[in-house]
């Protein structure tokens, strides 16, 4: 195309037009043009031309979505009458020129996801007649300019994701007619300015994921047109302020993730737009306010992980639009109110590691869009409740509670099921027949209970499967003419979580068993007391008594130096199923809070895992690595205990729990976002290249899954469980069975 032809041209509209190539030098030649769109050509790329300088009508221009790349040249400083100028989601380099505070008529500047450095100018706040500014998914560092409280038309304005540190400056608060602040980074600090509370006109206030500290100013309550307030993953603390009732106008409150204690406000129940409230990962007490009854619009309650006590307040049941409730990890007591029952919205509810006791209400088994339901390590005694049909149920865990009676037939009828956890209970009667007919149905976990019968050839459609200690009787069926193979097996899962075989005994009959034991051998033998009456197996030596004073039998360690073995029975309740948060590879994972308020995680042998060579090989294999290795991505190993009667490692605590349990979830895996996925990616190659390069000798983890990759509430990703682990030495042979989980293994593991 000739430019040249076209003097007179005050408008040139190419956006979205396939444009290939570079930006011609001829353009400069259209010295009358006032606008100049060339956006939506993602093939277009190369520099900004040196004439583009000449056009010096220019009122807008747009060049957002191409591949133009190299600097903002300086000379954009002669387009005095540029007005609008957005030239983002391109490949920008280098920092922002000073002289773009020449520019002095501009209103809109959107400078956003490129890959701009170097700090943001002081001159920024010579544009005072800018109305938005944007300058998210850089790589700009430094502070926030104090001049930027110059820019009093304001209304919109965006820095997040980059890479900003400092706090953010008092003069904030002059931009009064600021309506959107977008601040969401990861090196903010400091405290949120008083001064932020003369925003009077903000609607959206995003200051997610930085570093800010201190407490919520009281000041917030003045804005009162407030919309949309996100302060989660921070490290914000303090009460939640009773002037957050003012905010009337609030949909969207999200406080995750940070240190807030004390109780909720009463006044939280005057917010009646809220439809989101996200206070999960912090400290909060007290009861959970009834006033909470009042949010009639509320979609998404999330208080899980704080220390909430007292009941479930009756009035949840009033929350009619509710779709997610997450209560667990709390010290919630009582029963769970009939109430909920009403929520017919409902789909993800989740009261899991709390006190919780009576039965479940049978309403719960009526709400037919109820998808997950999670009451595990509870106190929930009774029969299962009757379950609605047709249900949309996915993920249903009622584990580790006093449940008795029969499976319920209805639970055959569930085509949606895909992880059924009815575990760790004193449930009896047979096996359903019917769970082959569930196609969805993936984990399957119906271990320590009272299960009698033959096991039913439907189980084989499982893949993931666990029956064990259960007093079933007869053989693992054969696969033939009277149990054929199912269209889907995995063989290798049924050989390694599969337990039926030569497994005849119910959790009475172990303890009965063990008690029998104990007396033969402190009536015979006379050498262990009757605190110690696990004797173990494999074990041809007797074993001498020990007393039970601290250290005797411990070697743990922490912040202050020791941790008493008695605090540890004492935080867990000796080992109460209450505190027990999963299960691991060879024992069970508990939550402890010491008396110094320091939580920690316990790794605890079972009896009977104890007696076995190769739990025990794995546990002491788990010790020798981690008590040598340190490394920011490895979780800390505090300490051990190694005894015939109690056998358990106790780690740095990771509130998110492992990769695998985040990403099954699907309301947690949409959480995980991309950045943090890759960071995740980074962590563990770091880790795993600490392990194999700067160790001596270099140690391979040999089992590396989103099982054993655990999460702190940061989203930080940490390798554990090294119970199969082992050093490689250059100079022998390192040839080994296979060892790992299936279909993780890795090529140099066999």
């Amino acid at each position: 195309m000739n430019w040249t032809s076209f003097p007179n041209l005050k408008t040139l509209d190419l956006e979205f037009c396939n444009l290939t190539g570079s930006i011609l030098e001829e353009i400069g030649t259209l010295s009358k043009l006032t606008f100049l769109d060339l956006s939506g050509n993602n093939n277009l790329g190369g520099l900004l031309p040196l004439t583009l300088g000449n056009l010096t009508q220019l009122v807008e221009l747009r060049i957002y979505y191409t591949n133009i790349t190299g600097p903002i040249p300086s000379y954009i400083a002669q387009l005095k009458n540029l007005v609008h100028m957005d030239i983002g989601d391109n490949i920008l380099i280098g920092s922002i020129p000073s002289s773009i505070g020449q520019l002095t008529n501009m209103t809109y500047l959107y400078l956003s996801s490129n890959q701009l450095n170097g700090s943001i100018p002081q001159e920024i706040g010579m544009l005072k007649n800018l109305v938005d500014m944007f300058m998210s998914h850089n790589i700009l560092s430094g502070p926030i300019p104090s001049s930027i409280g110059q820019l009093t038309n304001l209304t919109s304005f965006s820095l997040s994701l980059n890479r900003l540190n400092g706090s953010i400056p008092q003069e904030i608060g002059r931009l009064k007619n600021l309506v959107y602040m977008f601040m969401t980074d990861k090196i903010l600090s400091g405290p949120i300015p008083s001064s932020i509370g003369q925003l009077t006109n903000l609607t959206y206030l995003s200051l997610s994921s930085n570093r800010f500290n201190g407490s919520i100013p009281q000041e917030i309550g003045k804005l009162t047109n407030l919309i949309y307030m996100f302060m989660d993953d921070n490290i914000l603390s303090g009460p939640i302020l009773s002037s957050i009732g003012q905010l009337t106008n609030l949909t969207y409150l999200s406080l995750s993730s940070n240190r807030f204690n004390g109780s909720i406000p009463q006044e939280i129940g005057k917010l009646k737009n809220l439809i989101y409230i996200l206070m999960d990962d912090n400290i909060l007490s007290g009861p959970i306010p009834s006033s909470i009854g009042h949010l009639t619009n509320l979609t998404d309650l999330r208080l899980s992980s704080n220390r909430f006590n007292g009941s479930i307040p009756l009035e949840m049941g009033n929350l009619m639009q509710l779709a997610q409730l997450n209560l667990s990890h709390n010290l919630l007591t009582g029963k769970i109110p009939s109430s909920i029952g009403k929520l017919i919205n409902l789909n993800f509810f989740d009261a899991s590691s709390n006190q919780v006791n009576d039965t479940i209400p049978a309403e719960l088994g009526l709400l037919s869009n109820l998808r997950h339901l999670n009451l595990s390590s509870n106190q929930l005694s009774g029969q299962l409740p009757p379950i609605e049909v047709p249900n949309s149920f996915q993920y249903l865990d009622l584990s580790h509670n006093f449940l008795n009676g029969r499976i319920i037939k209805k639970l055959e009828q569930l085509k949606d099921l895909e992880y059924l956890r009815l575990n760790d209970n004193y449930l009896n009667g047979t096996i359903p027949t019917g769970f082959a007919y569930l196609s969805q149905l993936q984990y399957l976990n119906l271990s320590h209970n009272d299960l009698s019968g033959k096991v039913p050839c439907s189980v084989y459609s499982i893949k993931d499967l666990d029956l064990s200690y259960n007093p079933l009787n007869g053989q693992i069926p054969q696969y033939g003419y009277d149990c054929p193979p199912p269209s889907q097996v995995l063989s290798q899962t049924i050989n390694k979580t599969t337990y039926c075989k030569g497994i005849n005994s119910s959790k009475k009959r172990i303890v009965m068993l063990t008690l029998l034991i104990s007396l033969f051998i402190t009536v015979f033998l006379g050498l262990l007391s009757f605190g110690c009456f696990l004797y173990r197996k494999t074990h041809k030596k007797q074993t001498k008594a020990r007393t039970m004073k601290n250290g005797d039998i411990c070697s743990i360690w922490n912040y202050d130096r020791r941790i008493a073995y008695e605090d540890i029975i004492k935080a867990t309740n000796d080992f109460d199923i209450k505190y027990c948060i999963g299960t691991g590879g060879y024992g069970s994972v508990y939550r402890a809070q010491l008396p110094n308020g320091k939580v920690v995680a316990l790794k605890k042998l079972h009896c009977f895992e104890a007696e076995e060579p190769a739990f025990d090989k794995s546990f002491r294999n788990e010790v020798q690595m981690l008590s040598n290795i340190r490394h920011r991505n490895i979780v800390k190993l505090y300490g051990f205990c190694f005894h015939n009667r109690c056998m358990f490692l106790v780690y740095e605590y990771m509130e998110r729990g492992s990769l695998f349990c985040v990403l099954r979830i699907e309301v947690e895996a949409v959480e995980l976002g991309w950045t943090q996925r890759v960071n995740i990616v980074k962590s563990i190659a770091h880790a795993l290249s600490y392990l194999h390069h700067d160790c001596s000798p270099p140690i391979v983890h040999r089992d590396i899954s989103t099982n054993y990759i655990l999460l702190n509430s940061e989203m930080e990703a940490f390798i554990g469980d090294f119970g199969t682990a082992r050093l490689l030495y250059p100079d022998s042979s390192n040839q080994t069975i296979i060892a790992g989980t299936y279909g993780y293994i890795a090529p140099g593991n066999c």
